[in-house]
């Protein structure tokens, strides 16, 4: 009852199955290094984005800063913000009111704010799909292992273990598979989600108080 000696005489949709699974587990496996290690350095890099950019006292250092930590969020709202406020300075009409300028560098921000949104998210539905597909793709194993294992009954005229045995093996393996895929993909997508969702807060934050600032340059 060796584990790889059945899957190599498992019948073929069974072994079809498993390949599926393993894919799915392989690459969801994939999908939460790589996502664990750029959420690590996003939040990492905008800690200290932070730091410099409530301890500077020009923007100029701070866009350095932003340069240097290209991988954090705030950094490309920063970025999104200067780029946005340098051009209504340039471009407002004498007598432009506050409100209509902030309108722009409000925009400005939320389109940042979305584009970095899509790129903390990419790849996280097929987490999404492998914890909800899996487990019922393991299931059509099972099922079909069972159904393999009342054909051998049938054929041999024995409900005998020896019998029976190999296609309930076969199904417990798809089950194991599936389940095996599912529960990682589950545990790492609710993670991500939940720091994917701790960034957006920060990001609005940021947003805030970067018009603030705005609002006070755009005054003087």
């Amino acid at each position: 009852m060796n584990v790889f000696k059945l899957i190599l005489h498992a019948s073929i949709v069974v072994q079809g199955i498993l390949l599926i699974l393993l894919f799915f587990s392989v690459f969801s496996w994939a999908i939460i290094i790589f996502k664990r290690k750029a959420l690590r350095l996003s939040a990492a890099q905008s800690r200290r984005f932070v730091t410099v950019f409530r301890n500077s006292k020009n923007l100029a250092d701070v866009g350095e800063a932003a340069r240097k930590y290209g991988s954090s969020p705030l950094a490309a709202l920063f970025q999104a913000g200067s780029k946005e406020l340098a051009y209504i300075r340039r471009a407002s009409p004498p007598g432009a009111t506050n409100n209509n300028r902030m309108d722009g560098l409000s925009r400005a921000l939320l389109k940042a704010t979305n584009i970095e949104i899509s790129r903390m998210e990419r790849l996280m539905p097929f987490l999404a799909t492998t914890a909800s597909v899996t487990p019922f793709i393991g299931l059509l194993g099972t099922v079909w292992g069972i159904m393999d294992a009342f054909q051998m009954i049938g054929i041999q005229r024995s409900a005998s273990l020896v019998t029976v045995a190999p296609g309930i093996a076969e199904a417990l393996v798809a089950t194991a598979l599936g389940l095996f895929a599912a529960i990682p993909a589950v545990i790492a997508y609710n993670h991500f989600l939940a720091r994917i969702k701790n960034t957006i807060t920060e990001m609005e934050d940021f947003s805030l108080e970067f018009q603030a600032i705005a609002e006070r340059l755009l005054g003087n």
